[in-house]
């Protein structure tokens, strides 16, 4: 009895060894991480707060000389997300409800490899892919930059929509479905309004994954130093796309308005994934 206790006793003591050692093990990996990120955005901030002034915000890029600004990059990037989400968003969003509702079956199983495996696609290879689809046949243009994010955002959105409309409680589409309501009116207006929250927030998370994309707009939409308010015609301009070709400039001038650039675009993301949070913490899924 004493060596069964004594075992015991050694057996909670190296556990709780192990358990510290591992706890410990987490929190240094997280704080190096942290750490890393911090470092990462004081750097940006430093260097592209300098940029920022009215000018910056106000003129048109440019890769020489002194001066220049992102207004005509700023336009072009709202442009060309909006409309990516207006592609990619409706699509994807029938796409995770019909995965979620109806996708129990081998098709249903196809379109999740197929949206998965596009999940990990590479932003250039969609950019090719895009530049031989639009580009080849009509020229660079802002919608062709539009099409590639759309794709890039579709799975995301798919997958998303999905998992949330899965928490929705059975019992709600049951007393739905027991007062006589048809199932895609019940789908409708009860469990898309109840998952309605985590679809936005998904979404939101979706538009801060391709806000900042360059790959895709090297080979569609090109660049531009002046205005073009046409999305179908002609080269446009777009922040990420500035902040990679400025950032190759011998002028400094250049090279400090691509970190004013650069900290823009962290700051969308940032305040695209803070709103989606805010969202999922007032979610109606329960």
């Amino acid at each position: 009895m004493t060596t069964r206790l004594t075992d015991v006793t050694s057996n909670y003591r190296r556990r709780k060894l192990v358990d510290s050692v591992m706890t410990g093990v987490a929190y240094v990996c997280t704080a190096v991480a942290v750490a890393a990120l911090g470092f990462v955005l004081f750097y940006v901030v430093v260097r592209g707060l300098g940029a920022w002034n009215l000018e910056f915000f106000t003129s048109t890029t440019k890769y020489f000389g002194e001066g220049g600004g992102i207004a005509n990059a700023l336009y072009g990037t709202a442009v060309i997300v909006a409309f990516a989400a207006l592609m990619g968003v409706p699509v994807g969003i029938m796409a995770g409800i019909y995965l979620a509702e109806y996708g129990e079956n081998r098709l249903g199983n196809v379109v999740r490899f197929v949206a998965d495996t596009m999940t990990g696609f590479p932003s250039i290879v969609l950019g090719l892919f895009v530049y031989g689809l639009l580009v080849l046949a009509y020229g660079f243009h802002g919608f062709a930059g539009s099409v590639a994010l759309a794709v890039m955002m579709l799975p995301i959105v798919a997958r998303t929509t999905e998992e949330i409309i899965r928490l929705v409680p059975d019992s709600i589409r049951e007393a739905s479905l027991a007062l006589g309501v048809p199932r895609w009116k019940t789908i409708l207006r009860v469990v898309i309004p109840t998952a309605m929250s985590g679809i936005i927030t998904g979404v939101i998370l979706a538009l801060a994954r391709v806000a900042g994309e360059t790959a895709p707009l090297i080979f569609t939409i090109l660049g531009n130093q002046f205005w073009n308010t046409d999305p179908f015609s002609g080269a446009m301009a777009a922040v990420s796309l500035f902040v990679f070709e400025a950032s190759k400039s011998p002028y400094e001038a250049v090279q400090q308005t691509a970190w004013g650039g650069a900290l823009v675009l962290v700051l969308i993301v940032l305040v695209l994934n803070l709103t989606a949070r805010f969202i999922a913490s007032r979610g109606s899924v329960r």
